[in-house]
């Protein structure tokens, strides 16, 4: 996320100076940017997390001449309760988001999605946006449960198939890194039939790289080694 953000905001800075002479000995003011995520995934996660662009270095370095700091808010329905209260729309979102989930144990995905929307109309929650879009906001929700599921069973799925061949390669090579190795294997495969249905179903590669956190580079050349 925080690659992402930089990407994102030199792109905005470079818009936004287009039309200024970066060469001048005159100081040129820029805003101060400021990186928010809110989390609504169904991993465990803080309250309020900071995620660093120097996390991603290869070496760690006190005090890195380039930073970035993302700073993720969960959420998800009983947490951040200030910032609940201040935001009624991310409240409410989090409770229709928390009914969907629930509803989705008990009966088939589409019918709890159903079921969620009547319940939150009935009971004022995000009331307006729903009466005026239930079926857009069906559609995106079946959408995004589905392909988290999915996305959760093939990691889960393809771990164990790359523990198993990690396992044998490390007996065959003698090498401590077998598992690590194996891991690599199964992850390359889940990402390669996730990448391929979501595909299918009319995603562009910019819109997965979006939805994934991938660059579109590694995208293509997963789709490609299909």
């Amino acid at each position: 996320m925080p690659l992402r953000d930089l990407l994102y905001v030199a792109d905005e800075f470079s818009d936004l100076t287009k039309d200024m002479n970066l060469y001048s000995s005159r100081r040129i003011r820029i805003p101060s940017p400021h990186f928010f995520v809110f989390y609504n995934g169904e991993e465990e996660r803080p309250d309020r997390e900071v995620l660093r662009l120097s996390d991603m270095y290869y070496k760690k370095e006190e005090d890195p001449s380039l930073e970035l700091k993302a700073v993720v808010l969960n959420i998800n329905k009983g947490h951040n309760p200030e910032l609940m209260e201040t935001c009624r729309t991310l409240r409410e979102y989090a409770e229709y988001t928390d009914l969907v989930r629930r509803y989705a144990k008990e009966t088939p995905l589409e019918e709890a999605v159903e079921r969620a929307i009547t319940e939150c109309i009935r009971e004022g929650i995000l009331e307006d946006f729903l009466r005026k879009n239930r079926a857009e906001a069906m559609k995106v929700s079946i959408y995004e449960y589905d392909a988290q599921k999915h996305i959760e069973m093939e990691r889960e799925e393809n771990y164990k198939e790359g523990y198993r061949a990690g396992k044998d390669e490390g007996y065959q090579t003698g090498k401590d890194d077998g598992y690590r190795s194996g891991q690599d294997v199964g992850w390359d495969k889940a990402m390669r039939q996730i990448i391929h249905t979501m595909l299918t179903k009319g995603k562009a590669v910019p819109q997965i790289a979006e939805e994934l956190e991938m660059d579109e580079g590694d995208v293509r050349k997963y789709a490609k080694s299909r």
